[in-house]
């Protein structure tokens, strides 16, 4: 087995191998738009999988994933030439499905916006159901803080309780 890093290493070498012969070798009139956004290459660097994306409608989508499939051959070995790993490892394409979830998150983020407006406005020119402040302040009637001010019967109570534990050691020592 060999390490992840390596791994990394090699899936990031296929993506850009990959997107360049796309680029610069495969004519297919099928593939459209294509943009390669990752690769993952498996622990033993046995099959990569590339994922791509494609700009168009499903049309063009099934088209592009047709000459991808049969561009296989050609990419593969132009990966095995330009990354020199003794297994060229096998390649499976697979859909991004990146930008469709993107585009559920903002049509679930602009649910969230119109709910919010919608709040707002309904909110507009309404008043609390209690008071505006809730809290008690400093300067109302039967404020009292805690830990301000002890009432004279605890601070006694606190003396005379720490006077008894010095009082023990004295008293044994006098006893003797």
């Amino acid at each position: 087995m060999t390490d992840n890093a390596r791994a990394r290493k090699l899936a990031d070498r296929i993506q850009v191998v990959v997107a360049e012969t796309l680029d610069r070798r495969i004519k297919d009139p099928r593939l459209g738009f294509v943009t390669i956004t990752d690769a993952r290459v498996t622990g033993d660097l046995r099959e990569a999988t590339v994922f791509y994306t494609v700009y168009g409608d499903d049309e063009e989508r099934a088209a592009s994933a047709a000459a991808l499939e049969s561009a296989k051959g050609v990419l593969r070995s132009e990966v095995g030439r330009q990354t020199g790993v003794r297994f060229t490892p096998t390649l499976a394409f697979v859909p991004d499905a990146l930008p469709d979830n993107a585009r559920t998150i903002e049509d679930l983020l602009d649910k969230a916006r119109a709910k919010d407006a919608e709040v707002r406005e309904v909110s507009t020119g309404k008043t609390y159901a209690g008071d505006a402040d809730p809290y008690r302040k400093p300067d109302d009637e039967g404020y009292e803080e805690d830990g301000a001010e002890a009432t004279g019967a605890e601070a006694a109570g606190a003396a005379g309780g720490a006077g008894r534990a010095g009082d023990d050691d004295t008293d044994g020592a006098a006893a003797k």
